[in-house]
């Protein structure tokens, strides 16, 4: 009974990527704790020329600021790290608490992953200025294809 305590790190997690996925955009904002910290208009120069089109939106420094083109890839790069961990934490409670094939394990951690990342873009629509967006859905399944491959990497050392 006791081994199945190791499922609480990944339930942990999930509740930790809910609790964020109901929360507000504009509650979220993370540009006004750069610009108290730092002055990155010194990268405008560096970055002023990259433009990408992101969910129907134009992501540029013209557009969103230096402290907001910042902010859009803190928030990507935290989807892939969010389910990377995720990833982890189903292979180490199946490890754990299973004696199933390794591939088994990882197919499994890598699909449960993914699932939830589909689960948590479905909830986002019910959250004020919050959308859906299938371009979250892939950032957050190569966070877990990142994780099953470190893992493979790990386990063949």
């Amino acid at each position: 009974m006791k081994q199945y305590l190791y499922w609480l790190l990944p339930i942990g997690w999930m509740a930790m990527i809910f609790y964020s996925s109901a929360t507000p955009y504009e509650n979220q904002d993370i540009k006004p704790l750069l610009g108290a910290f730092t002055d990155l208009s010194f990268l405008e120069p560096f970055l002023g020329w990259i433009e990408l089109t992101y969910n129907q939106s134009i992501v540029s420094v013209d557009q969103l600021g230096i402290y907001g083109f910042i902010e859009f890839f803190i928030r990507k790069a935290a989807h892939v790290f969010v389910f990377f961990v995720l990833a982890c934490l189903f292979y180490i409670s199946f490890r754990k608490t299973t004696k199933i094939r390794e591939a088994f394990i990882l197919l499994s951690s890598f699909l449960l992953t993914v699932f939830y990342a589909v689960s948590d873009e479905l909830h986002q629509v019910t959250t004020p200025n919050r959308t859906a967006y299938v371009g979250d859905v892939f950032l957050d399944s190569f966070g877990a294809l990142i994780a099953i491959v470190c893992i493979m990497i790990i386990k063949r050392r």
